[in-house]
């Protein structure tokens, strides 16, 4: 056997024992030794929820404030009123009066460097005087600029220096599940943060106010904390923290409301400019279609009932028993007939009235004895007492 033969010889056990070997590790990983570790790629967005909102707070925080109020109050002598042997020989009529301070609290928001301050009406309602203190300890008294009742707003005015103002989200960019902050003053403790989501928008027929928009978490607002912000997970204002659903006993349920920002910004700039919030009107009474109303006009919508003289309405030619189909870009025929339109739809056409500034105009679409006609409306400033109809 020559030296060439040899060595083909002996090449093949070689390369089987090498395939067998190759074969092993790829079945058998851990047989290669110490390898390096190949980072596995994974998408981060950059967007979602941080590990902690001390960024948020820290840029919302100085623009809050804690509002305490007093006023004079005359109540019975409790010396005299809870006698039993004094009530005996005098009627509780002829206890003597006596004067006190009535002191509350709350919360409010610097929403303009020049010192307007956001909050509740009801934090300083009837208050005689309202002291403000803010974030940095810096103490001093508020002047009442205007008031709205139909969302419980306030504007106060301070006269302070280097004020931070919080920067403003637009209401109608938050989602049902996005995280949000209340920043106010819970029980006078001093300013306090709680966290929890947006748990629906839009709440309204909850009794609390008459223009009822809220945005509803489950942050928790506890006595104190009205007026207060409601900041997004970047320290935006998106509400005014306004009351807490008790029906308990206790003061946290879980469920608070908030108006939105731009619904009180649209109110502070209506108070600022004319010492008061200006609604629009149009002078008629137009409630939902029934069923068999729907049926029986072959459409959804709106039924006139009634409309005022020399009003809006009357003077754009609406006329009673016209069906009001469309107010701009809402829709109210797309209800299928001989269904009640839903009440989602009827809250989105009453905000949209409630909503309309004096001189703005109006396109409204009806149906006429079965012909479709546009009607176009100028609303004007609501008539020096509420008008009999409803919208």
């Amino acid at each position: 056997m020559n030296f060439t033969r040899l060595l083909h010889f002996a090449a093949w056990p070689t390369a089987v024992g090498v395939i067998i070997a190759l074969l092993a590790m790829l079945v058998f990983p851990q047989l290669r030794g110490h390898q390096p570790i190949t980072p596995i790629a994974t998408s981060i967005n950059t967007n979602s929820a941080p590990y902690s909102y001390a960024d948020a707070v820290s840029r919302a925080a100085p623009a809050v404030v804690n509002i305490y109020t007093a006023k004079k109050v005359l109540e019975r002598d409790p010396r005299f009123y809870n006698n039993p042997y004094y009530r005996q020989l005098y009627n509780n009529s002829n206890v003597p009066l006596q004067e006190r301070m009535q002191r509350t609290l709350g919360s409010g928001v610097i929403v303009d460097t020049n010192g307007f301050i956001l909050t509740n009406n009801h934090v300083i309602n009837g208050a005689d005087k309202i002291q403000v203190l803010l974030n940095d300890g810096r103490y001093t008294s508020a002047e009442l600029v205007g008031i709205d009742t139909e969302n419980d707003l306030a504007v106060l005015k301070i006269k302070s220096e280097k004020l931070t103002a919080i920067n403003i989200e637009q209401s109608n960019n938050i989602r049902v599940g996005d995280v949000v902050l209340a920043i106010g003053n819970p029980y006078g403790v001093g300013q306090s943060v709680s966290q929890g989501i947006v748990s629906a928008t839009g709440r309204w027929n909850l009794g609390i106010n008459s223009n009822e928009n809220f945005i509803q978490t489950d942050a928790a607002i506890n006595p104190g904390n009205s007026g207060g912000a409601l900041v997004d997970a970047r320290g935006n204002l998106i509400g005014i923290n306004t009351a807490a659903l008790d029906e308990t006993g206790t003061d946290s349920v879980g469920i608070s409301f908030a108006v939105p920002a731009d619904t009180a910004m649209l109110s502070l700039k209506e108070i600022i400019k004319y010492g008061e919030v200006r609604k629009g009107w149009l002078g008629l009474t137009a409630p939902p279609l029934t069923e068999k109303g729907s049926e029986h006009f072959g459409t959804n919508g709106f039924l006139v009932i009634a409309i005022d003289a020399n009003s809006p309405a009357e003077k754009a030619g609406l006329r009673k028993d016209d069906i009001i189909t469309q107010i701009n870009e809402l829709p109210l025929d797309d209800t299928p007939i001989g269904q009640v339109m839903p009440i989602t739809k009827i809250h989105a056409a009453l905000n949209l009235v409630r909503s309309l500034q004096p001189g703005s105009e109006v396109n409204i679409k009806i149906v006429r004895e079965g012909k479709k006609v546009d009607v176009k409306a100028t609303a004007e400033l609501s008539p020096i007492g509420q008008p009999k109809t409803k919208t």
